[in-house]
């Protein structure tokens, strides 16, 4: 099961708002592995990931 939301306000001065997952503990367990691999952070990782994505689908990443 997983649920996702989005705040719709930043909070403090000028960040993008927080995104929130909840994934199984063994997936979160492998993307951190892939991650850490890559050097990087998990939510660099996953903005990595849609940013190819939205690449793949003709639509220029923002942000």
């Amino acid at each position: 099961m997983s649920i996702i939301a989005r705040e719709k306000k930043p909070k403090g001065g000028g960040q993008s708002p927080q995104f929130k997952m909840r994934i199984d503990p063994a997936l979160k367990e492998q993307l951190d592995a892939v991650a850490a691999e890559e050097g990087v952070s998990l939510a660099s990782w996953f903005k990595n990931l849609a940013r190819k994505e939205l690449l793949l689908r003709g639509k220029t990443p923002q942000g």
